[in-house]
């Protein structure tokens, strides 16, 4: 089966390094499609879980190595959403994360919501902004409609 996260895209490039497609680099891709924004521990811990007792599934380390080399190869991107580790996403839909500072809610957003400030940071200082790896901070429309207070 070929898809944008499937083994072919994935198999193409890393032959193109010369590298092997193993289970494990199929394992966390497939994982990082599913989860969205999620952790390396949050992957592993699925992994682990869809292992079963018993079952073999990548160990922590063999994850973070594993997104380092999918982030290279361009299939995911990371991004750091304020306090804690990154979560990664697939790369094949850029945008914008806006993340509640309240309850914690992370929202996708239209990367051309910066559309002017980035041709602005452009003009201004020679800065490409790179809309993949951007969090916003503030409140969302619940908490501010229940008057919960940020944190």
């Amino acid at each position: 089966m070929t898809t944008e996260h499937g083994p072919a895209p994935l198999a193409e490039r890393l032959r193109a390094r010369g590298l092997r497609l193993t289970p494990q680099r199929q394992q966390v891709l497939a994982a990082v499609a599913e989860l969205d924004h999620a952790t390396p521990e949050a992957i592993g811990a699925r992994l682990r879980e869809q292992a079963g007792p018993g079952g073999a599934a990548p160990d922590t380390s063999t994850v973070y190595r594993t997104l380092e080399l999918l982030e290279r190869l361009g299939l995911v991107w990371h991004t750091h959403l304020g306090k804690g580790a990154p979560v990664y996403h697939a790369s094949e839909h850029p945008h914008l994360h806006v993340v509640c500072a309240s309850c914690g809610e992370i929202s996708s957003a239209d990367p051309a919501l910066l559309e002017e400030a980035a041709e602005r940071l452009a003009a201004d200082l020679g800065f490409t902004l790179d809309v993949g790896h951007v969090a916003l901070s503030g409140t969302c429309r619940r908490c501010r409609e229940s008057g919960t207070p940020q944190e």
